[in-house]
């Protein structure tokens, strides 16, 4: 899976992740208290869908440049 679920500390309920160990680039997307990362693809597009004020998928179109 391209989704990385990052831990939340439950007491501060804060996220902490390092940006400099994470390589190209990337989207941290919450939702109900849990936070994923995905990594973005080269080409292409990462839709976020969401119904009713949450989060339901995360949907990559990629490509390749011609």
């Amino acid at each position: 899976m391209r989704l990385q679920e990052l831990k939340i500390n439950p007491s501060t309920m804060k996220l902490e992740i390092d940006i400099m160990e994470q390589k190209g680039s990337f989207a941290i997307v919450v939702c109900d208290g849990k936070a994923k990362m995905a990594e973005l693809p080269a080409y292409g597009e990462t839709k976020i869908i969401t119904h009713q004020g949450k989060v339901k998928r995360i949907r990559f179109d990629e490509g390749e440049e011609f």
